[in-house]
């Protein structure tokens, strides 16, 4: 997961929107979300190479999403596999604290990541190249492949976007969420960051969606929370050519704890 839009508390109708687009090599091995048959209560897209997520929420009203920190020069060949962590927090029954504990214990083993957990109404994000924690009160945010709301031009854009529409009268159209996830506008020269990558992958790397032949967006992801404890999951998948290929759609309501 490369980039996430999350809306706390800004819509009548909709105490959390969340939208978010999955960059990878599309050579990778990829299951689309899905109920786990060995967690029934989990669900998630699924990377066969790994074995873990980029997002999933469960059915007790727990979510988990990551996004890695581009930082060449740091990466570790020998690092754990990110992924593991959205499973981990979706599977077992940690309390916050707990698992702020175990990833702060843990985090260098793990290359550069942000990882966005908690219940559906109290969210934090946590960066285990600063150990830090930051806790999503009422705002619209945007996190993508370095700090929590980094003045990176497509952040600055989607966060704009998504605060716009939560303040549309009436329903909220999905369709707008997936546009604003599909938006393909490059940031000019002058306003790129720079992470260490070369100047043609900055580029290519500076829109929402990313279209090329090896490497780009995967899929796209919307979750609503409803003011009734209804969860709406959609999820796009694409090709190298930014063709829709297959959607996952699943609406259910939060179950008690006691229901497991």
């Amino acid at each position: 997961m490369c980039i996430l839009f999350i809306a706390v508390q800004q819509h009548p109708n909709f105490p959390l929107i969340v939208a978010a687009n999955r960059d990878e090599f599309h050579a990778r091995n990829t299951l689309p979300s899905q109920f786990w048959p060995e967690h029934s209560h989990v669900l998630a897209g699924k990377d066969m190479q790994a074995g873990g997520s980029w997002m999933g929420v469960s059915k007790h009203g727990r979510l988990a999403a990551l996004t890695n920190i581009r930082a060449p020069g740091k990466e570790r060949s020998d690092a754990v596999s990110r992924g593991e962590l959205v499973m981990d927090f979706l599977t077992q029954d940690f309390t916050g604290d707990a698992y702020l504990h175990r990833l702060s214990k843990t985090a260098q083993q793990y290359n550069g990541y942000n990882l966005l957990f908690g219940s559906l109404d109290n969210l934090q994000v946590y960066n285990n190249f600063e150990d830090s924690v930051y806790s999503l009160s009422k705002g619209v945010y945007g996190l993508s492949n370095a700090n929590l709301n980094s003045p990176w031009p497509k952040l600055d854009l989607g966060r704009s976007e998504l605060a716009k529409y939560c303040q549309q009268p009436g329903e909220l159209n999905i369709e707008h969420l997936f546009d604003l996830l599909g938006n393909s506008t490059k940031a000019d020269d002058e306003v790129l960051p720079q992470t260490g990558v070369p100047i043609e992958w900055e580029r290519k790397l500076s829109s929402i969606f990313i279209e090329s032949p090896d490497y780009g967006t995967r899929s796209s992801t919307v979750l609503l929370l409803d003011s009734y404890k209804q969860v709406f999951w959609q999820e796009r998948s694409f090709n190298p050519r930014a063709e829709l290929i297959d959607q996952q759609t699943y609406l259910f309501k939060l179950q008690d704890m006691s229901e497991k």
